[in-house]
């Protein structure tokens, strides 16, 4: 029987049950590489202001609408080229051998075609607050499961590498995980975490992270 996972709803132990998980050391991709990328004096000055609009803001107690508008939308359209895109609210969906994925990710890096995305690079999560909430880091597992599943069937790559984030206020944490064995009864999920970068004191580094991370994903697809 189908496993039926809802991105809303999904926990660790879900997917502890789905997937062999091995969960490792932040220092292994060395996040901090990305000071290599140079940044135009225009994406300054365009931090500067998204920075500026928050600056004076008490953002832990902003609801996360304005959070999301103010703070990090901006900086993903800033990692921005001529094919990827940023997109908001992007549904996602997916089938493994035993267990299914679906919801809608707050927001996605990809290629886009003609007002399309087929498969994102990377999926954002804002978390929710509220002791209700569930974890965050559980749904972005959830959803980069499912993003690695549909690049998969794409260019039929393994180990399927694939990028995550969850933010909290103004506040960004980044994945990265490898996917392997995908068609089996129990993929191979591996993954590495980055330290703790705030926005209001770190914007330039987020900004180079990004695009990091679609320079790899480009490169990748180019060779």
């Amino acid at each position: 029987m189908i496993k039926r996972l809802k991105f809303s709803e999904v926990s660790f132990t879900d997917i502890k049950q789905c997937v062999q998980l091995s969960e490792q050391n932040t220092e292994n991709y060395q996040w901090d590489d990305a000071a290599l990328i140079i940044l135009s004096e225009r994406e300054i000055w365009l931090i500067n202001q998204i920075v500026g609009h928050i600056q004076d803001l008490p953002v832990h107690l902003l609801n996360e609408a304005t959070i999301w508008a103010r703070a990090i939308y901006p900086l993903l359209m800033l990692s921005e080229t001529k094919m990827i895109r940023a997109w908001s609210e992007f549904s996602l969906s997916c089938q493994y051998k035993l267990f299914l994925l679906e919801g809608v990710v707050d927001g996605v890096l990809g290629k886009s075609y003609a007002g399309r995305m087929d498969a994102p690079y990377l999926v954002v999560i804002e978390a929710k607050r509220g002791i209700d909430a569930q974890s965050p880091v559980a749904q972005c597992y959830a959803q980069m499961l499912a993003a690695a599943r549909l690049n998969w069937e794409q260019d039929n790559c393994q180990p399927q590498e694939i990028f995550g984030c969850y933010t909290i206020a103004d506040t960004w944490t980044f994945i990265r995980a490898e996917l392997e064995n995908i068609d089996s009864d129990k993929p191979i999920m591996r993954l590495e975490t980055s330290r703790e970068y705030v926005e209001k004191l770190e914007a330039e580094t987020i900004v180079r992270i990004l695009k990091k991370i679609v320079l790899s994903k480009t490169t990748k697809e180019a060779k």
